[in-house]
């Protein structure tokens, strides 16, 4: 192997254990306005690297390190996955559903989900006519005025009798695994897998006993998928001086996705970077620098007017926080076969652990006077 080679080589920043945490969380159900277990599992990991935590009113849970420091720093993801409502029960025991969050319709036909009630998970799946009784010259798309569920059940108070009512949050079962050693693929990656990458900076700053002369508050923020709500609240709580946001963009390597439109941006090839009215540029700039000196890959992305991630919610808060974007590149975003490139995970970890460190304390992002 030449020295070019041996430079440019791959140093892998999650740990096997991590994997394994990583494994647990992805496949605990947190839907959107339910993400409680979800988090309680999140701190639980993160507990060793901080000084201190708390969950605010609607679940977003913080860990704090240096909670006395007056600057505040804090790095965020979101924790909620799309799921569905129960919304009607038919006399014959089915099940129509309305959307918690952006959840597609198209991918419903034929998947197995997980009902939650006060008597636990209810099995059940979403129905769909066999092809043989698709006789039409026109076939009826899936939508939400045609996809319901089946439990198994044929009254609709034997549906009752099983804990179900209208309300009832529904979850996709598929779970976490690893495809050609290479990508990780799951459903809720958007963006658990940001909660993960989060926590593992706090990791990190543990293990390498780093000192920061900042207070930083590690946010697990519930709600974005219905409008960035939880970000809302917890930026008014915390009151940061800085935010560094990590959420998912699309992969637009695969087909069917027109590149004009949304970018160039592949798994693989590092952190997105994003430019926005939102984005800070100086703090932007920090994250551009602290890669290049790290020879971290990053790729860039635009967007037009806002970025449609937790970014926009701190950024406009508490009279204007300089906020900036990483994300990570992603396929299939909501389905239940999101995938993510490990060397991609690695990277944001490393970007915003090295940028932390390049943040001083009471740092001025101001634009020149």
């Amino acid at each position: 192997m030449s020295e070019q080679e041996e430079e440019k080589k791959h140093v892998p920043v999650v740990t096997e254990q991590s994997v394994r945490f990583f494994e647990t969380y992805i496949n605990n159900p947190s839907p959107t306005g339910f993400e409680y277990p979800g988090q309680k599992l999140w701190l639980d990991y993160l507990k060793p690297y901080i000084h201190d935590s708390f969950i605010d009113n609607y679940g977003t849970a913080v860990g704090v390190i240096n909670p006395d420091a007056e600057f505040k720093v804090v790095i965020e993801a979101h924790a909620d996955e799309i799921s569905w409502f129960v919304n009607y029960i038919t006399s014959d025991g089915l099940i129509y559903v309305i959307r918690n969050g952006g959840s597609d319709h198209q991918i419903a036909p034929s998947k197995r989900v997980n009902i939650h009630t006060d008597k636990g998970l209810i099995k059940a799946v979403f129905g769909w006519p066999a092809i043989h009784t698709r006789n039409g010259e026109k076939e009826e798309a899936p939508a939400l005025k045609n996809i319901f569920l089946d439990c198994g059940c044929t009254t609709k108070e034997e549906v009752e009798a099983l804990g179900i009512h209208v309300g009832c949050v529904i979850t996709y079962e598929d779970e976490f695994m690893v495809l050609n050693d290479r990508y990780y693929v799951g459903r809720a990656l958007d963006n658990r897998a940001g909660g993960f990458m989060i926590a593992e900076v706090a990791r990190l700053l543990h293990e390498n006993k780093n000192e920061l002369p900042f207070g930083l508050y590690i946010v697990n923020s519930v709600q974005e998928e219905i409008g960035l709500r939880g970000a809302e609240m917890i930026a008014h709580r915390i009151k940061p001086n800085v935010a560094i946001i990590t959420d998912v963009t699309h992969d637009t390597s695969t087909p069917m996705i027109n590149k004009i439109t949304q970018g160039d941006l592949a798994c693989g090839k590092g952190p997105v970077v994003s430019y926005a009215p939102a984005v800070q540029t100086n703090l932007n700039r920090l994250l551009i620098d602290t890669a290049q000196q790290n020879n971290i890959p990053f790729q860039r992305q635009a967007s037009s007017r806002s970025t449609g991630t937790d970014t926009d919610a701190f950024a406009y808060s508490n009279g204007g926080v300089p906020s900036a974007l990483i994300s990570l590149p992603l396929r299939y975003m909501h389905t239940t076969v999101e995938m993510i490139h490990k060397e991609d995970v690695d990277n944001v970890i490393s970007l915003i652990y090295h940028a932390l460190l390049n943040i001083t304390n009471n740092h001025d992002f101001k634009y020149s006077r």
